[in-house]
């Protein structure tokens, strides 16, 4: 009987032990986002905070909130949905609030043209807490990696020019970590059978007599 190749037998038992430890771990995650969630859908029912508060947090997400604008340094445009379902552009303003201040971003609206953008210049604000658009790639999610995601106002009445912002939704902070982790578990199984099958056509090709 043939001997198992050591490096890579390691090599492999390594890597599936890794991704089970990811696995395993995500499904922790799911518990923590389980609560994350109900913390999120008690806070539409709080009182409003101002904006930006500090310190900042996701467990303000959903939450009422007010700032004021003090000048408009620049925009952002993003697909989304009005409070009605149609789909737009999201108009999203980087706002300052003093010399040494934090800033924020306020999504005023849905618009319909996405290279116009209003002429709101500032003032007083209300609205909800969100996140604001994120260009984290996939894997940076799966791994809970990267930076933390920014949040942002969003305007409850839009100036002269948009439609309604839709209102708080907790399916766009979903709980994917049980995904995730039958992912990671879905890998490590398939790494191993890979494995499995390389090793039985090697013992095969090793008893095959020579012609």
């Amino acid at each position: 009987m043939s001997r198992l190749p050591v490096i890579p037998t390691i090599i492999v038992a390594l890597a599936a032990a890794t991704m089970i430890a990811l696995g395993v771990w995500q499904l922790r995650r799911a518990d923590e986002k389980a609560a994350v969630l109900r913390t999120l859908a008690a806070n539409q029912a709080r009182p409003p905070i101002a904006f930006p508060a500090i310190p900042i947090g996701d467990d303000l997400l959903f939450r009422k909130a007010s700032g004021f604008c003090l000048s408009v340094t620049g925009w952002t445009t993003q697909s989304g949905r009005d409070v009605t379902g149609k789909s737009g552009w999201r108009k999203i303003a980087q706002c300052r609030t003093g010399a040494e201040g934090p800033g924020f971003q306020v999504q005023l609206g849905i618009g319909s043209d996405p290279n116009a953008n209003p002429a709101w210049k500032g003032g007083k604000v209300s609205g909800f807490i969100s996140h604001a658009p994120s260009t984290a790639p996939l894997i940076v999610s799966m791994l809970g990696g990267g930076a933390p995601k920014t949040l942002m106002l969003v305007a409850d009445t839009p100036p002269a020019g948009l439609r309604a912002n839709a209102g708080p939704d907790l399916s766009a902070v979903p709980n994917n970590h049980l995904a995730y982790a039958v992912q990671w578990f879905i890998f490590a199984g398939i790494a191993v059978a890979i494995y499995v099958v390389a090793l039985r056509r090697r013992v095969l090709a090793a008893g095959s007599p020579a012609k």
